[in-house]
């Protein structure tokens, strides 16, 4: 892989982590043992399910998470649920100091 596309997924990675609603959407997803709808995210977070999305979006772009259809619906799930749980973590531990 060229140098310049690993250092354009790296930036898309610290752009999703950048908003404090898709860590909450992280948080959530790594808070449960089932893929979450966007409808519920949006409904929990008390924003638009078009905003919801939009943010869902950017973190799958940054291959944080997956989005799968389940009938007209869409889920949520995270994509490498280790790698988000370290993300979290390291965040939580910045935060608190």
């Amino acid at each position: 892989m060229p140098q310049s596309t690993k250092l354009d997924d790296l930036a898309k990675f610290f752009d999703a982590l950048a908003s404090p609603v898709r860590l909450q959407i992280l948080e959530m997803i790594i808070g449960t043992k089932r893929p979450l709808h966007i409808k519920a995210i949006s409904d929990q977070l008390k924003i638009d399910y078009g905003s919801t999305y939009r943010h869902v979006s950017v973190l799958k772009k940054a291959k944080l998470v997956e989005v799968f259809e389940v009938g007209r619906s869409r889920v949520v799930s995270p994509r490498n649920q280790e790698l988000v749980n370290k993300v979290l973590e390291s965040i939580n531990i910045m935060v608190s100091t």
